[in-house]
């Protein structure tokens, strides 16, 4: 992978308003629409609930399969701990149910944390990964903190707010595994800060055409102004020209954090690569994506990658990210 300058962690990657000419090509340093990009500069146990975890979390699930068999238990057991968490806002009717939920988990850590944890399936596995790598109970608050936030329903007022919410849940959940790991390095950081933001960004658009039918839209808002769309345009599952632009917009800003993380790609430990093995699937949808111009009610981009646990292995296998 190309190695390219990005900023340290907690810096932010502000909006490209300007992504392309008035022309509509490409500016350097940016990704263009025909896929270039210009540089200036061993398994442990499925989880408590088996199934489940994996139907929610399948490519999380594949990417955990590579990671060395003594940590697998323990991202096993994180990763249940945020299908939790992501299926509340989709699960219940009433904001009052997904905030008492919200309130269980917080309980749930506290008490792993007091070394009294629940008898509950998750929580248990949760406490002895805690226990096994002296993992940081911050991270884990911070993603119960946003993901309560989150559940107000509200489209992200600009990219900023949209960065911020997959930095304090998908970005907190690497740190995790890097801990699980036994990696502390601030390069390993860096890189792990911009791969969740882009995680966050692409589930955001993968899930567009799903919250769409359910008429809602969180993309964020003052890039639909941008370009004259509204959030009725989604619902309708518009194709056009200015819904496509929103979306290369926000697509292309997770092309950017993709490359921002590869660009500590040589002073990141090798050991750590296991955690950022998800840039498979950005990858992957952000060419498709690319590929049929940006129009994400795309049908092609509906399909179950056959070849996924494949890829994973081959990067895996190249110590790569």
């Amino acid at each position: 992978m190309g190695c390219g300058v990005g900023p340290r962690r907690g810096g932010g990657v502000g909006l490209r308003r300007g992504i392309r000419e008035k022309t509509g090509g490409p500016r350097g340093g940016e990704w263009s629409r025909d896929g270039g990009s210009v540089t200036k500069t061993g398994v442990g146990r499925v989880g408590p609930r088996g199934g489940r975890e994996v139907n929610r979390d399948y490519e999380g699930f594949l990417s955990s399969l590579l990671f060395p068999s003594e940590s697998c238990s323990s991202v096993f057991a994180i990763r249940a701990f945020n299908v939790e968490l992501s299926q509340v806002k989709d699960s219940v009717s009433q904001k009052t149910i997904g905030l008492m939920r919200m309130q269980f988990w917080r309980k749930v850590i506290e008490d792993i944390y007091s070394d009294i944890p629940p008898q509950q399936p998750v929580a248990m596995e949760l406490w002895k990964a805690v226990k096994r790598h002296k993992l940081t109970k911050r991270w884990f608050m911070r993603i119960i903190d946003d993901r309560e936030k989150n559940l107000d329903d509200k489209a992200y007022r600009n990219i900023q707010e949209l960065e911020s919410y997959a930095e304090n849940t998908q970005s907190s959940l690497i740190y995790l595994m890097l801990e699980v790991l036994g990696v502390k390095n601030v390069h390993a950081d860096h890189a792990a800060s911009h791969i969740g933001k882009a995680q966050g960004i692409v589930t955001c658009l993968r899930a567009t055409p799903y919250h769409s039918t359910r008429r809602k839209v969180y993309l964020p808002v003052d890039i639909c102004l941008l370009h004259g769309v509204s959030q009725e345009d989604f619902i309708r599952g518009s194709r056009e020209k200015n819904v496509r632009d929103v979306i290369f917009d926000v697509a292309s800003q997770a092309h950017v954090h993709l490359q921002h993380a590869r660009s500590f790609c040589k002073d990141v430990p090798l050991k750590a690569h296991p955690a950022f093995l998800q840039t498979v699937v950005l990858d992957r949808y952000l060419n498709r994506i690319r590929k049929v111009d940006f129009d994400v009610f795309h049908p092609s981009l509906q399909k179950r990658n056959s070849m996924l646990s494949f890829s994973l292995y081959i990067r895996s296998w190249k110590k790569t990210y």
